[in-house]
């Protein structure tokens, strides 16, 4: 990573991207309430839970590039 940036989570949360260390997609059975991934943060004893998906995560940590958005197929829309 080449800065720090500040990484939303969802639910109102955000962390330090250099804070963060691991990332656990939760499996389907505990996704209840938008739950998606458990973030563990330097200093913290418990995960915090995202509504997020660990690949978005890294995508703002600057850690996974974003996937392309596909191109229109008309350019030419009027």
């Amino acid at each position: 990573m080449a800065e720090t940036r500040m990484v939303p989570l969802g639910f109102g949360k955000h962390v330090r991207s250099d804070r963060i260390y691991a990332l656990e997609p939760l499996p389907p059975d505990e996704r209840g309430s938008g739950a998606r991934t458990r973030v563990w943060v330097e200093g913290m004893p418990e995960p915090l839970v995202a509504s997020r998906t660990e690949r978005s995560i890294l995508a703002d940590m600057g850690a996974a590039p974003r996937r392309p958005r596909p191109a229109p197929q008309d350019e030419n829309l009027f």
